[in-house]
């Protein structure tokens, strides 16, 4: 809609923040950058607009006609049709009053986030694979994937560099911020997050190909059906176990599963309601499941909304969903301890390691450890460094090869490595990876209008 009346609206978000984390305005304009938000955007930290509207959740979205009067409110995710149709007819009317002004509005932006030109912007996620020694890093909004060596030498680029949902080879394939991936053989299967889709990629073709998803997102969380006429929404990680791959579906606040070999997708746990309650996989409830691990029994789920760490058995397994640590919606915080004394902030990684599970905690920018038979959580890593830098930014997703923890520090832009053993941190290295060539120029510094 801000394309398609350019001349006639002016869209202002308000970011009324939940988590405390976000209500630095640092990590807005970070978060702003990241999702590639050019119009302005007030920090409603103190939730004064916020309660002036009488808002009650997110997201909810107002038409304010050219004389100032607020003429609808929507609360839903489903709204484009509705606020199509009612900003036509507030432009048809407005026109002639002849109070609408159709001068184009140019806003300028106050501060650019710094990445540079470095080879990554926003990494979301990684995977390492010892057997092959590869690294697959989704360079989230440079919207590709990048393979290196495990120190961090150039092998490939998948995928163009601009959003799209191209199939094809590696130098015409795109992607739409990728995050999860998972790895079976020569094949390497990506969570395609904005574009709603999995894609498959075939490491020794060097191909892209969508697998499952249909481009456009999907409420419907009761019915599966065939993976490339069934919708899916914002998949944030996948994870393959016994030919089944295991979806992250973090808009339906579920986990799904695609068969590989029938090529059918179904809701596996969660009933898409938003909120934390364990039981039958049927029954339980998850919000914004955004990370996947597995120790071969359990499927562990860090559920970011809930700041919460889930086991769902896996198929074939006996038992319930259970939370290992994390109580509720609005429950958050930097607390260690055991069982519901534990507070972690917005989780976005979980990774199975010999009995324990390193969590990403995000918001918190701590890497922790947390024992899901005992519930403990310790932390291990986070703060300051001697020089006064962060040790992480905002991490997300980690994986593990030979002993070394490689982390996508997301808000850092670059990949952390640590050392199990000696706890040794260092920043990977990537060499002969560029940022890609950027096709699309911005006008006035950034400022779209």
């Amino acid at each position: 809609m801000e394309k398609k009346y350019e001349n006639q609206l002016v869209v202002i978000g308000v970011h009324t923040a939940k988590f405390e984390n976000e209500k630095d305005p640092d990590s807005i304009l970070k978060a702003m950058a990241r999702y590639e938000i050019d119009h302005p955007v007030v920090n409603d930290a103190r939730q004064a607009i916020w309660n002036a509207y009488g808002v009650q959740s997110w997201p909810t979205m107002f038409l304010i006609d050219p004389e100032g009067n607020a003429v609808g409110k929507i609360a839903d995710e489903h709204v484009y049709d509705v606020l199509d149709n009612a900003i036509a007819n507030v432009i048809k009317t407005h026109r002639k009053k002849g109070t609408l002004s159709e001068r184009k509005i140019r806003f300028q932006a106050t501060k650019a986030v710094e990445h540079g030109d470095g080879p990554l912007f926003f990494p979301g996620k990684v995977l390492a694979d010892d057997v092959g020694d590869r690294l697959f890093i989704a360079d989230s909004t440079h919207h590709r994937i990048i393979v290196t060596t495990l120190e961090g030498k150039k092998i490939d680029i998948i995928g163009t560099g601009t959003p799209g949902e191209s199939d094809g080879s590696y130098d015409k394939a795109s992607f739409s911020d990728p995050q999860g991936m998972a790895l079976a053989g020569d094949t390497l299967y990506v969570a395609d997050r904005k574009n709603h889709m999995i894609r498959a990629v075939d490491l020794k073709a060097k191909t892209v190909k969508t697998i499952a998803g249909t481009g456009m997102q999907s409420m419907e969380r009761q019915r599966g059906g065939p993976a490339l006429r069934t919708g899916l929404n914002s998949p944030w990680d996948v994870l393959i176990h016994d030919k089944i791959l295991y979806i992250a579906m973090a808009g339906n606040h579920q986990i799904w599963t695609l068969d590989l070999t029938t090529k059918q997708l179904m809701p596996y746990a969660g009933n898409g309601m938003e909120n934390i309650v364990d039981g039958p996989r049927a029954q339980s409830c998850f919000a914004q499941p955004s990370g996947l691990t597995t120790d071969g029994n359990m499927l562990y789920v860090a559920d970011s909304e809930v700041s919460a760490i889930r086991a769902v058995p896996l198929m074939g397994k006996p038992g319930n969903v259970k939370t290992i640590v994390g109580t509720g919606l609005f429950d958050f915080g930097d607390q260690d301890g055991v069982g519901p004394q534990v507070r972690l902030q917005h989780a976005l990684g979980v990774l199975a390691y010999e009995g324990k599970l390193l969590v990403t905690d995000t918001y918190n920018s701590k890497l922790k450890i947390i024992d899901p038979n005992t519930q403990q959580c310790v932390s291990v890593m986070g703060g300051k460094m001697p020089n006064g830098e962060p040790v992480f930014n905002e991490p997300g997703g980690l994986s593990i090869a030979y002993g070394k923890v490689y982390i996508a520090d997301t808000n850092a832009h670059r990949i952390r490595v640590v050392d199990v053993k000696t706890r040794e941190l260092t920043t990977l290295p990537l060499e002969g990876v560029r940022a890609p060539t950027r096709l699309r120029q911005v006008e006035d510094k950034g400022a779209r209008r």
